[in-house]
């Protein structure tokens, strides 16, 4: 059956089991950190491709949906854990397929290749007409704080994908079987003139047989080693990119060749309030640096900490939901950068895809948050896919803190802030080179959290000393206090030695007091 909604169409049609279409490629893609769905509009004309998590990295343009097979592999079996606000996928303990490798590595809606102001309303059209099949699909999303919203299946029939943004989802299935998915997009240019496109998708879905029910949202245990993040988890492209292209990470070379003309850029100092960011280590010989890879420049750039000052607007504000206490408690406003791309906020990752770090190391890069100056707390968390939060960093409990990541990692999380102000994160990342030498740098990310904040105020705050007191091999700028570490402050160290020029001075008062007066001085000769 076919309905048509606002003139496109997304059909779920049944095929016999195991059939495969005719003509169809034998090209198969794991859904971890794909873009299922990457839509991009070059020379006026519309196109929906699948990039798989390779190609996401190297901006490749993918595949025709049509010559892709998702599943059976990739995937997990679940069941509706006992959360109403899931409600939507089926009663609480329904077994369902998700098209997703885990809690990390979601898949993505793409559209990157839709540059702002190119679009009407900066806006491209899905819409879903039927889902018809051995059983239910169903497409969401989580905000980051786990509360689900229906994209595409009985309970939404059609949506907008904001332009130059990523958006995780999961597709969900709560039967065995194969899929056919004919989506359709649509976009109205600037100039007025209208857009479509479509691309039929198959999925080969498995026998379903689920272990225990999902847990409901719960912050995971901070203090014990988080497991690494897969490889290329969730990896994003430059954001503000008009389309994609056959291009790579950059490479010393191309970093070489392009210095003279990045080099003012690079030297110039940023506030950056919206748009895709990423830090990062870099390796030259053995020169290990922690960069900030600057995707709202184009082509981008990778700048110095100390020339970087992320800033947090008060559009990021949000309230503390019930069950959430690693962030606080319920109700109480904090300002949250999430995991998923929105405009207007800056979005800030963490990225292992520097060739040099890709082909210099071996092992993982394990990245340290040291310390914390600022006058809240501050939590790094991920969202799963059925909102389960996994702590990656929480400034209220003792750190140092660690988080190994494997080498051509590109990761988003959920920043959270609980008070307005300027925050310092003394970082540090270290690796192992090839040749088997430690290579270390500590550096510090300037965050400026609220409206009525001066970001420019977060200048020239980098550390240049590493977890063990001693310096980093990069060039780690300014000295930076690191006064908090956890719940204890350290004092700083020039407030450090005021404080004791004053107790010595009240000591010797005190002494002097205590002394017994002297006898009167005999006659002289």
């Amino acid at each position: 059956m076919r309905v048509a909604v606002a003139g496109f169409a997304l059909a779920v049609l049944v095929l016999p089991a195991g059939a495969v279409p005719a003509g169809a490629a034998a090209v198969s893609v794991d859904a971890a950190g794909a873009d299922l769905v990457s839509l991009s509009i070059a020379d006026g004309a519309l196109s929906l491709r699948i990039r798989g998590a390779a190609q996401v990295t190297r901006q490749s343009v993918g595949h025709d949906p049509a010559d892709v097979t998702l599943g059976p592999d990739g995937g997990v079996a679940v069941r509706v854990p006992q959360n109403t606000a899931f409600a939507f996928l089926g009663s609480p303990g329904t077994s369902i397929w998700s098209l997703t490798p885990g809690d990390s590595g979601l898949p993505m809606l793409d559209t990157s290749g839709v540059r702002r102001g190119l679009v009407r309303g900066d806006a491209v059209t899905l819409s879903l007409t039927a889902a018809e099949g051995p059983g239910n699909f169903t497409a969401y999303t989580l905000s980051s704080l786990g509360a689900p919203r229906p994209l595409l299946g009985a309970a939404a029939r059609e949506i907008a994908l904001p332009a130059a943004t990523r958006t995780p989802v999961v597709w969900a299935f709560d039967a065995a079987g194969d899929y056919r998915l004919t989506l359709a997009a649509s976009a109205t240019l600037s100039t007025g003139r209208t857009v479509t496109t479509e691309a039929t998708y198959r999925i080969n879905v498995p026998p379903i047989q689920p272990g225990p029910a999902a847990p409901l949202p719960h912050p995971a245990a901070v203090g014990k080693t988080p497991t690494p993040l897969p490889a290329r988890a969730m990896a994003a492209p430059n954001a503000a990119a008009a389309a994609p292209t056959a291009t790579s990470s950059p490479s010393p070379a191309t970093d070489a060749n392009a210095a003279a003309a990045r080099s003012a850029a690079t030297a110039a100092r940023r506030v950056i309030s919206d748009g895709h960011v990423d830090m990062g280590p870099q390796l030259s010989g053995d020169d290990w640096t922690i960069r900030v890879r600057d995707d709202t420049a184009s082509p981008p750039v990778w700048r110095e900490l100390p020339d970087v000052v992320l800033h947090v607007e008060d559009n990021a504000k949000t309230a503390v939901p019930a069950g959430a206490d690693f962030l606080g408690t319920p109700g109480e406003t904090i300002w949250l950068l999430p995991q998923a791309q929105q405009a207007g906020i800056v979005w800030p990752g963490w990225n292992t895809q520097h060739e040099s770090v890709v082909t210099g190391t071996r092992g993982n890069v394990t990245w340290t948050l040291a310390g914390v100056d600022g006058p809240g707390r501050f939590t790094l968390f991920l969202t799963g896919s059925f909102g389960n939060a996994n702590v990656l960093f929480d400034s209220a409990k003792n750190l140092p803190q660690r988080l190994p990541i494997p080498p051509n990692t590109h990761a988003h999380g959920n920043w959270a802030f609980s008070k307005p102000g300027l925050y310092r994160l003394a970082v540090q990342m270290s690796a192992t080179t090839t040749a088997g030498k430690t290579v270390t740098d500590s550096k510090t990310l300037t965050i400026a959290v609220g409206d009525n904040i001066n970001p420019n105020s977060g200048f020239g705050g980098g550390s240049s000393t590493g977890g063990d007191g001693k310096p980093g091999n990069g060039d780690s700028g300014s000295t930076g206090r690191l006064p908090r570490t956890g719940e204890s402050w350290v004092i700083p160290v020039s407030a450090g030695a005021l404080l004791l020029v004053l107790v010595g001075a009240l000591l010797r008062i005190a002494a002097r007091r205590r002394r017994p007066a002297a006898a009167p001085a005999g006659p002289t000769a």
